[in-house]
């Protein structure tokens, strides 16, 4: 990915912003949103010589406890990483702490290896004026994710063949210890459901990254 370019048309649609800029990195799991993340943030903030931080939407999953308590035989659990299995009034909450930018508020970071959300892992400090939320859901039209829309200047989407997303997600299955079989399984059964339901039912970016190959591998 042309990181530089994809700046310039993130500042393109900003125009000469005032106060603290949201910039929504939005598509499917192991789209490559976290690797961008941190690259579209550094080059922003130097772009417009501000501080720059990253919130993770993945820091809202709620816990495995709590996805027990409220589903049956496992589902909820199984289906982890599905638009309702996150806090979303939670990160509504924090954009509107960061919004009204009145001090440094922190966030919550999800731990893959430990399976859950470390709560106030990340402190977004005030000298940070743009703040890149990635995630799998920013644009979602359904409620109540589509109250995000509220919060963003500009909005990126990574688009990736399924073919190219079905091979990341295995692969990454895999790096956290799954035998090919069963890393399929959980890429098949919950990821990719929840990749075609991102696609599909996500308001239009302002800037759309098209991925013909695979460029980055195993990318999140």
């Amino acid at each position: 990915m042309d990181v530089e370019l994809i700046v310039a048309q993130v500042l393109a649609r900003l125009g000469a912003p005032q106060g603290r800029v949201f910039v929504a990195l939005a598509g499917p799991p192991a789209s490559g949103k976290s690797m961008l993340a941190d690259a579209l943030a550094q080059g922003l903030g130097h772009a417009l010589d501000c501080g720059a931080a990253v919130m993770p939407m993945d820091g809202y999953h709620l816990d495995n406890a709590v996805l027990d308590q409220r589903g049956d035989s496992g589902h909820w659990r199984r289906r982890k990483g599905a638009p309702w299995t996150f806090d979303v009034d939670g990160m509504l909450r924090d954009l509107q702490r960061l919004r009204a930018d009145d001090g440094p508020v922190c966030v919550p970071v999800f731990d893959r290896d430990l399976d859950l959300s470390r709560a106030a892992a990340r402190e977004i400090p005030p000298e940070a004026r743009v703040i890149v939320v990635e995630g799998n859901y920013l644009l979602l039209d359904h409620r109540p994710w589509d109250a995000l829309a509220a919060f963003w200047n500009a909005s990126v989407w990574l688009d990736v063949d399924e073919k190219v997303l079905t091979t990341r997600l295995i692969r990454r299955w895999q790096g956290h210890g799954f035998e090919q079989s069963a890393a399929r399984a959980r890429a098949m059964v919950n990821d990719l459901p929840n990749a075609r339901l991102a696609q599909q039912c996500s308001h239009a970016a302002d800037v759309v990254i098209r991925q013909p190959r695979d460029p980055v591998p195993g990318g999140r």
